[in-house]
């Protein structure tokens, strides 16, 4: 099989589709736009190939011999495919795509990310089907090679190496609680703020270190972290619940009346959220397109 697709001249295939279909050497000539001769040359190269005259002379022309015919569906199926495949990129429409997309990203990056966007995309591609996937840091770059995932959403600090990214924002940490917590009516000293009781998110789970505490460890000090969560959902719950305190990335407080945001006493290093996705798909139209949207709604 190698060999003879290496020895084929794929002209010849074209050619032999013709004659098939005209069963005439001089009606293939003129539907080819070549000289009768050279049509000749090309169908005995054609019965070299395969072996068979795969045309015969006939009453009313030629006719095809059993070889001819059974190549004629496959050879047709197999130039339709290559044609599909060589043929020039579609502009992507939206408005008629039936495709699946699968996100990766955590609570926070649907949050902050997934939900501004999803509007616009419902809006403009309503065929379109979404898929948000738990962020796994270590699985992002062999679930993008293997097409599992089509867009990530995670930390520039974090991002793996190979892999496209945008920029979406830079996000900085407040000190939050629920809108009437009695330590929160102004910002607070140092020695107030350690002496609160923290909550901390710990995505890799049940760490108490963060980088708050890495801060604090700098000026000498250190808080009393007493309760550490998987998710920022369950993080907000336990804010409202009780008197305890978190830092939080600021877009989830300001969107939420029911927590209050102060300055921290601390300068705590924020971050910059990115999308990141595959070469495989960077090129592709649509994929633009839904980079495009996610970025637009991150204004």
């Amino acid at each position: 099989m190698d060999n003879m697709l290496r020895r084929i001249d794929l002209n010849l295939l074209v050619t032999l589709q013709a004659l098939l279909n005209e069963q005439n050497v001089t009606r293939a000539a003129q539907r080819l736009h070549l000289a009768q001769p050279t049509v000749s040359v090309q169908l005995a190269k054609l019965r070299q190939l395969f072996g068979d005259p795969l045309l015969l002379p006939g009453p009313r022309g030629m006719r095809s011999t059993a070889r001819a015919d059974a190549l004629r569906a496959p050879l047709a199926e197999a130039l339709a495919a290559l044609q599909r495949a060589l043929a020039p990129v579609q502009a992507f429409d939206p408005g008629q795509a039936r495709l699946t997309w699968r996100v990766m990203a955590s609570d926070f990056g649907e949050t902050t990310v997934v939900l501004p966007a999803l509007p616009a995309l419902r809006r403009a591609a309503p065929g379109v089907r979404l898929a948000v996937i738990g962020l796994v840091p270590a699985q992002m770059v062999p679930q993008s090679e293997r097409g599992d995932i089509d867009l990530a959403i995670h930390i520039t600090s974090e991002a793996p190496p190979g892999l496209h990214h945008r920029p979406l924002f830079q996000e900085r940490y407040v000190l939050a609680g629920r809108h009437d917590h009695p330590r929160l009516k102004r910002r607070p000293t140092l020695k107030q703020f350690c002496a609160l009781d923290h909550v901390i998110v710990s995505p890799d789970g049940g760490g108490f270190h963060g980088n708050t505490d890495t801060a604090l460890a700098h000026v000498g000090a250190r808080r009393n972290v007493v309760l550490s969560v998987p998710h920022f959902l369950f993080l907000r719950s336990v804010l409202l619940r009780t008197d305890l305190v978190a830092m939080m990335p600021s877009r989830l407080v300001a969107q939420d009346p029911a927590l209050k945001a102060v300055e921290a006493p601390i300068d705590v290093p924020g971050f910059e959220m990115v999308m990141l996705w595959h070469e495989r798909v960077h090129r592709d139209p649509a994929h633009r397109w839904l980079r495009e949207q996610i970025a637009a709604a991150m204004g």
